[in-house]
């Protein structure tokens, strides 16, 4: 069992930044693929960026591609995005995900992602 706890939501104005970050509760979560996603309101949950477990490999949404980054720090177990030149377009809750699958490479799918966290709200004003 994997929790995933993500912290770092909040209200900006557009075209500013934020940085969220996803802390796993296994040591082991340093084997899996990470993600982030989100869901706005009346919307279908959506792929923002993923990681492979080493960081070597990473996938990133049309829509967040220049402007968001997402990294990883396996001896801390945390997973990062740090979102830049935010649109209020980008307004969500944001879920961090792990897949924990061998194959180790970020996955599109949602349905690829074993374990998810609480999600934190991200609102972009414009």
């Amino acid at each position: 069992q994997v929790q995933l706890v993500e912290s770092g939501g909040g209200l900006v104005q557009a075209g500013g930044s934020l940085r969220l970050s996803c802390a796993a509760s296994a040591r082991t979560s340093a084997n899996y693929a990470m993600a982030w996603f989100r869901q706005a309101p009346g919307k279908e949950r959506e792929i923002v960026a993923a990681i492979s477990w080493g960081g070597g490999n990473t996938y990133y949404g049309d829509s967040v591609k220049g402007r968001f980054t997402i990294y990883r720090a396996n001896a801390k177990n945390t997973v990062s995005l740090q979102m830049n030149s935010l649109k209020p377009e980008d307004t969500a809750v944001y879920y961090c995900a792990a897949d924990v699958s061998p194959i180790g490479v970020p996955r599109v799918g949602a349905a690829y992602y074993d374990y998810w966290g609480q999600g934190t709200q991200v609102t972009v004003s414009s």
